[in-house]
């Protein structure tokens, strides 16, 4: 029989693959509660670079540097998707690996997680696969028109996807694509966005946070509202449907589900096998955020408590607000219940994530509201 193993405490030093925002508010949270951090990016700028112990500059796939990372961490995680799985299992060799490369390898496929949510029973938007032009008009004939035509493998925010109306623009835009393998997805009528972010253990708990309604502006999450305006029934669906995904993926670690509710039914969108631009909330109205709460998972310590503490809006700031003369802080920072969190990147540019801040009121209208009003002054 197998002993539980112990946790990794305060004074290891712990590895993550990829150097963005995600790995920086991960690499705050490890250090300071005690740990080391070594991060793995080939951008000499990385965000989480900056404030690592070691930044290694070199691929995913660079075998001298992953050896030298699962051989210096005591813990190795990730903050996108897009890992190649292999570099994972390679890792696996020398230190825990948190999450595995099996959970990875779906959620990272569009057209292999749209089929593992359909075989294990969870609702989603009409869909299709596409390998060559020919399925395409299969495609369209099954999840009518209009359709989303996406790549399966390197889209995000919006990136590598198309609106087609028509069976030639369906095939223009594959075209475009370079025939890579896509996901057809069909249109349903959206009522609104939600996600839930959670945390799973290797003893199977999860910790839930509180439910995030979304909206978003071409493709890019633009306003996170928490709580959702949604029934408390539909909240404690999403809730046990999000756990049911972590417990069906076998997840250690932090993810994301995100769903569309359509006609008061709820459907996965996307899984998220990391902590979620709309967990940013978390970082000023919980108890625990949801990068602590990654670092408790990989250490296999016990998971932190999830409670809001307060109503929370959450904005993101891309790159588009650094033009004419922009963003004005002073306007922002004048509010004493705003909290603005920037990602240390050199370079703005239109559709960028630069930052997010988060407004936070005893009222859930009056943070909107605010939040709302402080975006447009930004």
């Amino acid at each position: 029989m197998s002993s539980k193993p112990l946790p990794i405490l305060p004074g290891a030093t712990l590895g993550i693959l990829g150097g963005g925002q995600l790995g920086r508010m991960f690499t705050i949270a490890a250090r300071t509660m005690g740990y080391k951090v070594m991060v793995l990016d080939p951008d000499a700028a990385s965000p989480a670079g900056q404030m690592a112990d070691v930044h290694l500059r070199a691929d995913y796939a660079d075998h001298e540097a992953l050896k030298r990372l699962g051989e210096a961490c005591a813990a190795v995680t990730t903050e996108f998707e897009n890992v190649p799985a292999a570099s994972l299992i390679e890792l696996a060799n020398h230190c825990r690996v948190s999450p595995g490369a099996d959970a990875v390898a779906i959620v990272q496929d569009r057209s292999h997680e749209k089929s593992w949510l359909a075989q294990n029973g969870f609702a989603t938007a009409p869909f299709a696969l596409v390998y060559s032009e020919g399925d395409l008009d299969a495609g369209m004939a099954d999840v009518g028109a209009p359709a989303l035509l996406k790549v399966a493998r390197f889209g995000y925010d919006g990136k590598g996807q198309a609106r087609v109306n028509t069976r030639e623009e369906a095939r223009a835009a594959f075209r475009e694509f370079d025939g890579q393998p896509c996901v057809l997805e069909g249109f349903v009528k959206l009522e609104r966005e939600v996600s839930v972010v959670l945390a799973r253990s290797d003893a199977g708990k999860c910790a839930l946070f509180p439910v995030a309604e979304n909206r978003h502006e071409n493709g890019i999450l633009d306003v996170s509202i928490v709580p959702a305006r949604v029934p408390e029934s539909l909240a404690h669906q999403a809730c046990e449907m999000a756990r049911d995904v972590a417990n069906k993926l076998g997840y250690v670690g932090v993810m994301a589900v995100e769903f569309f509710v359509a006609d008061g039914r709820l459907m996965v969108n996307e899984i998220a096998p990391r902590p979620h631009n709309s967990g940013h909330y978390t970082l000023d109205a919980c108890v625990t955020d949801q990068f602590e709460q990654q670092v408790r998972a990989l250490c296999g310590l016990p998971l932190g408590d999830t409670r809001l503490l307060s109503p929370v809006a959450m904005v993101n700031i891309l790159g588009d607000r650094w033009q004419d003369g922009g963003p004005h802080w002073n306007t922002l920072l004048s509010h004493p219940n705003i909290k603005l969190h920037l990602y240390g990147k050199q370079t703005a540019r239109p559709g960028r994530k630069m930052g997010h801040f988060n407004v936070l009121d005893a009222d859930a209208g009056a943070a909107l509201q605010l939040a709302e009003q402080m975006r447009d002054a930004l």
